[in-house]
């Protein structure tokens, strides 16, 4: 059986965090209309601009809140969360590619709310996952590159007992976890900082779960974890 777990040195760390999973089961991955998710796409780009209304975009309240958590651990030099890179392309005018309608699902998602979303195909995990502070000896390949680039020592990773899956807790992924075409099961997260977004975290959760069985089939099933519930099977 496998587990997710959010270990003690991170919640030392983030005590009031919240990490919503959802796990997909039987789930048909394949890409068949490559149109419709690029309008996904394209209209949660509009709606996201709502997040940057701030002139200076690191003002932004989305942005600020991860800049501010990504301080309390050591980084790589100029890792950002996901939702930042994703909201500066927006920023920026440059629209987002699709990938695979896992990954454009939760991209979406992810604009619309604001919020970190990402996901790894359950079926690579060794173990169990975990939440936690990198020993800093942890195998590391991310996409476009064949470097084992080692997390470093008190980093928040994902990780498994193969090595990390996501380095500065959601800045990038490592090329042996993550979805393809031929995901089957995927293990999806949305993380949540600022305890005033509650009702967004817990609305941005239930349509990317109703979006990916729409859509992809299979079942789908929502956990929340906090300090007091820090375990769930996702077998």
């Amino acid at each position: 059986m496998k587990n997710f777990v959010i270990e003690d040195d991170f919640w030392d760390l983030f005590p009031n965090t919240k990490i919503g999973v959802i796990l997909c089961h039987g789930i048909d991955n394949s890409i068949k209309d490559k149109d419709r998710y690029k309008d996904m796409i394209y209209n949660s780009e509009k709606e996201a601009l709502k997040y940057l209304k701030n002139a200076e975009f690191s003002s932004n309240e989305v942005i600020k809140v991860w800049r501010d958590a990504f301080k309390k651990f050591k980084t790589k030099k100029g890792a950002r969360a996901s939702i930042e890179a994703l909201l500066k392309r927006v920023y920026n005018g440059n629209h987002l590619g699709t990938i695979n309608p896992l990954v454009d699902i939760y991209n979406s998602i992810s604009l619309r709310y604001g919020l970190p979303c990402g996901g790894e195909d359950i079926d690579t995990f060794v173990g169990d996952i975990r939440l936690t502070k990198a020993v800093g000896n942890e195998n590391f390949v991310t996409l476009g590159t064949d470097e084992n680039a080692q997390p470093y020592e008190g980093e928040i990773v994902y990780k498994d007992n193969e090595g990390a899956i996501c380095r500065c807790w959601n800045w990038r992924e490592a090329v042996r976890t993550m979805l393809t075409e031929n995901t089957n099961n995927a293990f999806l997260c949305i993380e949540l900082i600022d305890e005033k977004r509650l009702k967004e975290f817990e609305n941005a959760l239930k349509e990317l779960a109703k979006t990916v069985q729409n859509d992809l089939g299979g079942t789908t099933q929502i956990s929340i974890l906090d300090i007091n519930n820090k375990k769930i099977s996702i077998d």
